[in-house]
């Protein structure tokens, strides 16, 4: 049986799943139901990049106590999906992702970390690509691999961002892809995308292409990430170049989204894309996007200020993403599916990678070598293998302030049912009346018109999850 029997009695016996598995099928991210899913996320990295310190033992998911006060918070803004960049696979992860699951949220989770010899170096690839970063990105895959709501890995972000990465760096993040899927393939319980993270520079078209082309399913990316800042303050439509992105990505045959968004030139922030990235214009081949970002940090793009103490105060940028977030139309998102399930990938040939782009980018498919085929057989060596486990403590021990400086009574967790995915609730978590009710939570909802908000995401049984889970 593929699938560990612990994984699996923990699975039945732990915990409600409040969400199923996604895959990447085309240019969709869908369910085993078919059921397409649209990202309505956050960039989640409290103390920043430079906080990432694994000797501490502590990383974004190892606090349960932080994750509950923040995935109340969340579950109220209205969200369904987080994007962790720096993970230590060697703490434990099971009750932060267990939190986060009972609330109907995803985990998109990068694989590197900004550590000397966890990441691929831009500008001397082959150096960096040695069996201790294989080492490294298979710890991560097991770390994690036992959980229902982890959505994705980033095999990587923006390395390629230059005139040089690009002459040398595609063919290594199509390797870490094949090496990644070969890994998940053998080693987890089912399929787990994995895709990438670029730069918006005139490296960003080339490398999509380059990533989604060809026959080989293992190199090819499931997904392709944009961290794109064009959208500043009262931006439009036409200002602000979204409409060049829509041509640029035309007819895509993976998922495309925002791994990154948010500009903050003008604060507090708008956040006036939220109606063009989840409108007519964009949801047909767009699967929404990751706000950068939830907490304060020295970039200032922040929607909660955490406290030395713990403590969370809710920013007016808050305020105003969850505003935008309550006006998306969900049933257009039901009903807008992007490229077809059955797309085709384009065959890699320069014509279609460069399309007079520089001839510098590496088009190459010819792909270094795995440096660590005896772990790719053997495994990681890391036996911190996550499951989910139950969480039975749903109020947060921290206090919540909303952007007035109210503090918001009984900030807890909604536990939701099986079936159910968190969506926008409708709410305004600042308002007079926020600190009743927690908010969160699909199903059948009033909008402001009226009329019945549907869920982007229906969620499966135990009995359709353990067969989507591949169980022999």
């Amino acid at each position: 049986m593929k699938l560990q029997l612990s994984v699996l009695a923990a699975f039945l016996a732990g915990s409600a799943s409040a969400v199923r598995p996604l895959i990447a099928k085309g240019g969709n991210f869908v369910n085993s139901a078919g059921d397409r899913f649209v990202i309505v996320g956050l960039a989640y990295q409290p103390g920043g990049a430079s906080g990432y310190d694994p000797a501490s033992g502590k990383d974004p998911l190892s606090d349960p106590d932080i994750c509950l006060r923040d995935a109340a918070v969340m579950q109220r803004l209205g969200i369904n999906t987080i994007r962790v960049y720096n993970v230590n696979p060697e703490v434990n992860h099971d009750m932060c992702m267990s939190i986060f699951n009972s609330v109907g949220i995803y985990v998109a989770l990068d694989v590197n970390s900004p550590l000397a010899g966890d990441s691929i170096h831009r500008h001397e690839p082959e150096s960096s690509y040695h069996e201790g970063y294989i080492k490294r990105i298979y710890s991560v895959v097991d770390a994690f691999r036992g959980y229902p709501n982890l959505l994705s890995f980033f095999a990587g972000n923006e390395v390629v961002n230059d005139a040089l990465s690009a002459s040398l760096v595609p063919p290594y993040i199509r390797a870490i892809h094949r090496d990644l899927k070969k890994y998940i393939a053998k080693h987890a319980p089912r399929t787990i995308p994995v895709g990438y993270s670029a730069a918006d520079d005139p490296t960003r078209r080339p490398m999509w292409a380059y990533l989604s082309c060809g026959d080989d399913a293992d190199s090819r990316t499931d997904f392709y990430g944009l961290n794109s800042y064009q959208w500043c303050g009262d931006s439009t439509w036409e200002s602000s170049g979204y409409q060049g992105l829509v041509d640029t990505f035309k007819n895509t045959s993976v998922p495309l989204f925002f791994s990154e968004f948010g500009c903050n030139k003008i604060r507090p922030r708008p956040f006036g894309e939220i109606a063009a990235l989840y409108g007519e214009r964009m949801i047909s081949s767009w699967s929404g996007g990751l706000v950068y970002e939830y907490s304060q940090e020295k970039s200032d793009y922040g929607i909660v200020q955490i406290d030395s103490n713990g403590d969370a105060r809710l920013l007016k940028d808050f305020d105003n993403l969850q505003s935008q977030y309550n006006n998306i139309n969900l049933n257009l998102i039901k009903t807008k599916s992007a490229a077809t399930t059955t797309a085709r990938h384009p065959k890699c040939e320069d014509t279609f990678i460069l399309q007079g782009h520089s001839e510098k980018f590496n088009t190459s498919t010819t792909l270094p070598p795995n440096p660590a085929t005896n772990l790719l057989e053997k495994g990681s060596g890391n036996t911190n293998v996550g499951k989910l486990v139950p969480v039975t403590q749903t109020k947060t021990p921290h206090k919540v302030f909303t952007s007035t400086g109210v503090q918001i009574d009984g900030i807890e967790i909604k536990m939701l049912k099986d079936d159910e995915s968190n969506t926008p609730s409708g709410e305004n978590t600042s308002s007079s009346t926020a600190s009743s009710g927690s908010g969160g939570g699909s199903g059948d909802e009033k909008d402001a018109t009226g009329g019945l908000r549907v869920s982007a995401v229906l969620v499966v049984g135990v009995a359709v999850v353990v067969g989507f889970w591949g169980l022999a």
